[in-house]
């Protein structure tokens, strides 16, 4: 074969041009290619750290946000509840107000009530002795025949209610 009897004399002159198109890519894409990759690489981190800084500070300016929100929603809800005590108390004050002035007036209308059912009873106690007084005296006329007067008929009837 004609093709392999060549190759001991023209192997020198393929490792030459071998060697010249390895130096050359070699050259090309290291001199040529790679700062263009590497400063790409290195654009790619620049912006990648630029915004992780700025994602950073968002995030700092977020918490303190929420802290001061927080803080605000804090002082707000210590205020509603001293409002609310405030209102609670004054509203027992009030309310204690009205259930004195309730309880005085009660307390007048039963001394009034009181001091009437009194006047009622002595009334009524003096009627009914009057009443006992003419029945003893109709009564002892009746059974005895002697008519009583109306002192000694007013004495028996004093006594018998005293005892009963």
């Amino acid at each position: 074969m004609p093709q392999i009897d060549q190759i001991a004399s023209i192997y020198a002159s393929q490792l030459f041009w071998l060697v010249v198109v390895f130096a050359l890519l070699y050259f090309g894409i290291g001199k040529a290619m790679l700062p263009k990759i590497q400063r790409t690489v290195d654009d790619r981190d620049a912006k990648i750290s630029g915004d992780l800084a700025v994602a950073e500070a968002a995030r700092a300016s977020a918490d303190a946000a929420e802290e001061a929100w927080t803080a605000k929603l804090t002082a707000s809800r210590t205020a509603a509840q001293a409002e609310t005590n405030k209102a609670k108390a004054a509203a027992t004050a009030a309310a204690e107000v009205r259930v004195k002035a309730a309880d005085a007036a009660i307390a007048e209308r039963t001394a009034h009530a009181e001091a009437a059912l009194a006047a009622a009873r002595d009334k009524a106690i003096v009627e009914i002795e009057a009443v006992a007084v003419e029945a003893a005296q109709d009564i002892v006329q009746r059974v005895t025949g002697n008519p009583v007067d109306r002192a000694a008929a007013s004495a028996a009837v004093v006594t018998a209610m005293a005892q009963g």
